[in-house]
């Protein structure tokens, strides 16, 4: 699988699924019995779920904040981040 295939993987995964993902790699990679090639390789998908698994974190934390900031101090719902 290409580097770019495991980020396209990724990019579809929800957070909980992107950091039970993470989460088996770093077990893996703890136990220290994977081959030097295997661990890099899961490192690198380590790596990609991370940054999605923050990417989705930034995206939650905006609505919430979006939430927050109502015109009265008062939540009114959500709306688009981005009204594109």
């Amino acid at each position: 699988m290409s580097d770019q295939n495991k980020t396209q993987d990724v990019s579809a995964l929800s957070f909980e699924q992107a950091l039970k993902q993470l989460e088996t790699i770093v077990d893996k990679l703890e136990r220290g019995d994977v081959p030097l090639e295997d661990s890099i390789a899961l490192y690198e998908q380590g790596e990609a779920l991370k940054k999605r698994c923050g990417t989705l974190l930034t995206a939650a934390e905006d609505k919430v904040e979006k939430i927050r900031v109502g015109a009265d101090g008062t939540a009114k719902g959500t709306e688009p981040l981005d009204p594109q």
